[in-house]
């Protein structure tokens, strides 16, 4: 695996960050922070970028955590409809050992 250093603006600062993913995926991920950053401090009671910064990063987490829910969700739903779909099938199509 090869590292990269890329360069990238979040809230006007400049940051290098090394890191052994394509350089797009690292500009993708300082775009959203910075855009969740941008957005936290749009409200006129948050005017320190550390507060901002720290706001964001609950938001972004949020986020993280709802899809983490989501896709738990749904795989809980493939294994019921897996089930389901089983027991349709002959015996000796099913899987199960005996």
């Amino acid at each position: 695996m090869s590292v990269h250093s890329t360069r990238v603006r979040i809230v006007g600062e400049e940051y290098t960050i090394r890191s052994d993913v394509p350089p797009e995926h690292t500009r993708a991920i300082a775009a959203h922070v910075d855009a969740a950053i941008r957005k936290v401090l749009e409200s006129p009671a948050i005017t320190d970028p550390g507060k901002a910064a720290i706001l964001a990063a609950m938001s972004i987490t949020d986020e993280l955590f709802r899809q983490r829910e989501a896709q738990d969700a749904l795989a809980e739903e493939m294994r019921t409809l897996s089930g389901e779909l089983r027991r349709w099938l002959p015996p000796g199509k099913r899987g199960e050992t005996l």
